[in-house]
């Protein structure tokens, strides 16, 4: 019963709070009787989140594309019905609430939606034809946010809702993911007060010691929830909890809170999926899953550096270990994949993957092609924390310098993104085959800028109308492989996934789909050179049909070996979709 469970979370997180009395408080912000039992299947097992092959997701800010006669949320709706229809079965619009600062995380009003960008009937609209992912910027509001502005004025409830710290506490171990100062003097009725900025002096730090705060969140969950949100992006929210002495990072509070959030998702009966956002080395990452009780997808950020990596060096190595040592998802539980971001491309998650000497020339290769570095505080000292770049233009060539195989190599990321155990997400960048913006990056004076093109919609559809052109030739490449992708039951999110040993120079994996019938061998060429793939070293058996689902040529397990093109990919099934 939820009103058992809820209890047990509180007196972890509360424990000299009145139990009983948060239960109540917790479950009419969400719209649920304290007595509500878990959904059970028919077979009268716990419910599970529904996923399959069919799921990807499409990643877009509101205003990525304009036009002169809609919103653009309009617009997003018209891109997404026009061109990926039968491609992408959701959409991951990052914030689109009211803000004053970092393209939308800095929160400045919770409950509407810009009004540059349309209204709540727009935001709707979307959801009923795709599954609607959106923010819930958790750790940190705008400082033109209400609560902060009562706050300062000591009227509640803001009064009590910002994380604040004595000048002397220690807080010598944070984390720190910003090189900016960590806490900021201000003026208040009730005296002068160190305020907590994880993110920067714009983004304020709540405090989530307060239940109330917490109910607060509980409430705009039901209430996204009732306005067609299904699936909940927890923005950072590693860093949800503070305790004075420790490095203020995945504290147990803070799981313990998304333990309870996700308790009450799964009272629901409804497909509501939990996604925790926590851009941290890998272990790290993984620890969300819980024991199945935490969220339901986690972002897979080692992938991105990872590839990238692979594809500049030609050696994917790194990328195999890596992949080899990750432990099975657990029931109900899957992985985030994606290559591409509207954040630069993150460097803590391969930290222990990669030696500093590979990120050092990955990320140099990167600022050749026109990328930026950005660093953040570790200690006294700066250490880098992301590559700035689309991906398009990251692939431009190798450690080597730009070659010819710009496209091919784009394409090889995403392939294997797609083909990954979990669900796969689309930046709408990588969609569009975008080149750095250094002119909104100059004009923003921000790295990530790079990576955040404004598109007129009449340009979108002028390029992808001429078959030559680099947008053309990428979006009707992937929207071609995703149509292959979704029929075949190996591609299933929860199919098994082995990785193969094959020769140098290529990367490969294995995925059996849930009933066993379909057999799905995933293998790239990571180089510029041709490679010989030995059949022998994959477990083709005979006396049965098999095909490269990419290039349709029939794949015959006597022949041995196959050619691989530079940065090709097949897809060698025994039973196509």
């Amino acid at each position: 019963m939820l009103q058992e469970i809820l209890t047990r979370h509180i007196e972890f997180i509360y424990p000299d709070q009145d139990a009983s009395r948060l239960v109540a408080q917790f479950c009419a912000a969400f719209d649920l009787a304290p007595d509500t039992a878990m959904p059970r299947n028919k077979g009268g097992t716990r419910a599970v989140p529904s996923w399959s092959e069919d799921d990807s997701f499409l990643i877009t800010y509101g205003d990525t594309i304009l036009s002169d006669d809609c919103r653009p949320l309009q617009n997003t709706l018209a891109f997404l019905n026009g061109h990926l229809k039968n491609t992408v079965s959701g959409v991951h619009i990052l914030p689109f609430f009211p803000f004053t600062s970092d393209d939308g995380f800095a929160v400045s009003d919770y409950d509407t939606v810009r009004p540059d960008l349309g209204d709540w009937d727009d935001i709707g609209a979307i959801g009923k034809g795709y599954r609607l992912m959106s923010d819930v910027v958790i750790n940190h509001a705008s400082a033109g946010h209400r609560w902060f502005q009562q706050f300062l004025e000591d009227k509640p409830p803001g009064r009590d809702f910002i994380k604040t710290a004595a000048p002397d506490e220690d807080i010598s171990q944070v984390t720190r993911p910003r090189p900016s100062p960590l806490l900021y003097a201000h003026e208040t009725e009730a005296g002068e007060k160190w305020v907590w900025c994880t993110f920067g002096p714009d983004q304020i730090d709540l405090d989530f010691s307060n239940p109330d705060l917490l109910c607060e969140f509980i409430r705009l969950l039901r209430f996204y929830i009732d306005k067609g949100v299904r699936v909940f992006r927890l923005d950072a929210v590693g860093f949800l909890w503070k305790q004075s002495g420790t490095n203020c990072l995945h504290l147990q509070e803070t799981h313990e809170i998304v333990k309870l959030m996700r308790t009450l998702i799964d009272h629901l009966d409804d497909n509501i999926w939990l996604i925790t956002e926590t851009n941290v080395p890998a272990h790290e990452n993984l620890e969300y899953f819980g024991n199945s009780n935490e969220a339901h997808l986690i972002y897979n950020f080692a992938l991105p550096p990872l590839l990238v990596h692979a594809l500049l060096t030609g050696r994917s190595s790194y990328l195999r270990r890596w992949m080899m040592s990750t432990a099975p998802t657990p029931d109900g539980c899957t992985m985030f994949n994606f290559s591409a971001s509207h954040d630069g491309i993150g460097l803590r998650p391969v930290e222990g993957l990669l030696p500093p000497e590979e990120i050092s020339r990955m990320s140099e290769t990167v600022q050749g092609f026109g990328g930026r570095l950005t660093m953040r505080s570790y200690g006294d000292r700066q250490v880098p924390y992301e590559m700035n770049t689309t991906l398009f233009s990251a692939l431009r060539g190798t450690v080597n310098g730009p070659d010819a195989h710009q496209i091919d190599r784009f394409l090889a990321s995403q392939t294997i993104m797609m083909s990954l155990e979990g669900i796969p997400a689309f930046y709408v960048q990588s969609f569009l085959a975008s080149e750095n913006d250094e002119a909104r990056a100059t004009a923003t004076g921000r790295n990530r800028s790079l990576n955040r093109t404004q598109w007129r919609m009449e340009d979108i559809d002028a390029q992808l109308a001429a078959d030559d052109t680099p947008m053309a030739q990428v979006f009707s490449e992937m929207r071609r492989r995703v149509a292959i992708r979704k029929k075949q039951k190996a591609f299933h999110p929860d199919a098994t996934q082995f990785t193969l040993h094959i020769k140098s120079g290529m990367f490969g994996f294995w995925r059996l789909s849930l009933d066993r019938r379909q057999s799905l061998f995933v293998v790239t060429n990571m180089t510029d050179d041709m490679k010989i793939l030995s059949l022998r070293d994959m477990n083709l058996y005979a006396d049965t049909q098999w095909v490269d689902l990419l290039s349709g040529t029939p794949v015959h397990p006597d022949d041995e070996e196959l050619e691989l093109a530079p940065y090709q990919t097949v897809w060698i099934t025994n039973r196509s979709g």
